[in-house]
């Protein structure tokens, strides 16, 4: 919504090869996130509470309808235009594409490609354990396949290109400030991570095989998983 207001201001003025590509990869971000939101929820609309919201309602108890108005509702407002900046920028200042505007594009679809695939692999992971909790049987307590080998939060990871692209495109244009919002999500972000690592750790079932994965596993910068190569140690 916020892409197509700044494109249709009176004033805006941009290069229009430049909208067209920050409009496809917006519209592209969208549908990704928007197909894993129903996914997750099994096609449904509003049926359940993040749980993170349902653990901060519980620990704030009577004070949870003022905090979470400037906490989560206000706050996300404010967060939202930040890291919205770039599109504005993009339809702000009429200049021809130039090489690193290609780089944001690489960026940008990395972003989502991987954001895709570790959703994907997440939904098929949880998809498995509810099957088995079903049957009784075991849960396979930990994710460290395809992307998760890598980094503990390769969704995450995505994401963050996603953002970190965007802002490049408002660089490009001459707006050094412009990665400030990108920056602020990011250090919101690590924040959630903390909150489902803490969780993690919590459940019984999966405590010692995360905090084995939390030391041999990257958080979020994808790298070679050193669990094989610790087993070879010790072996010889």
């Amino acid at each position: 919504m916020l892409l197509h207001f700044y494109a249709n201001l009176p004033m805006a003025q941009y290069n229009q090869l430049r909208s067209w590509i920050v409009t496809i990869l917006t519209w592209i971000w969208s549908i990704r996130m928007i197909h894993s939101y129903f996914r997750r929820e099994n096609w449904q609309l509003g049926v359940k509470q993040d749980w993170r919201y349902t653990d901060m309602s519980n620990q704030y108890g009577k004070n949870w309808w003022w905090i979470s108005f400037f906490a989560i509702y206000l706050s996300q407002q404010v967060l939202q235009m930040g890291i919205c900046l770039p599109l504005y920028i993009v339809h702000s200042v009429d200049k021809p594409l130039i090489f690193l505007d290609f780089i944001a594009i690489s960026i940008c679809l990395s972003g989502v490609t991987i954001a895709f695939y570790a959703d994907t692999e997440l939904h098929n992971f949880i998809t498995k354990n509810q099957k088995l909790q079903q049957l009784g049987q075991p849960m396979v307590p930990i994710l460290d396949k395809g992307l998760w080998c890598y980094s503990r939060h390769p969704n995450y990871l995505g994401e963050q290109l996603w953002w970190w692209g965007l802002a490049l495109f408002g660089w490009n244009l001459g707006q050094n400030w412009i990665f400030i919002g990108a920056l602020i999500n990011s250090m919101c972000l690590g924040y959630v991570t903390m909150l489902v690592e803490k969780k993690m750790v919590r459940q019984n079932y999966r405590a010692d095989a995360y905090k084995l994965y939390q030391r041999n596993t990257f958080v979020w910068i994808p790298w070679f998983n050193f669990s094989s190569n610790e087993k070879d140690k010790k072996k010889d």
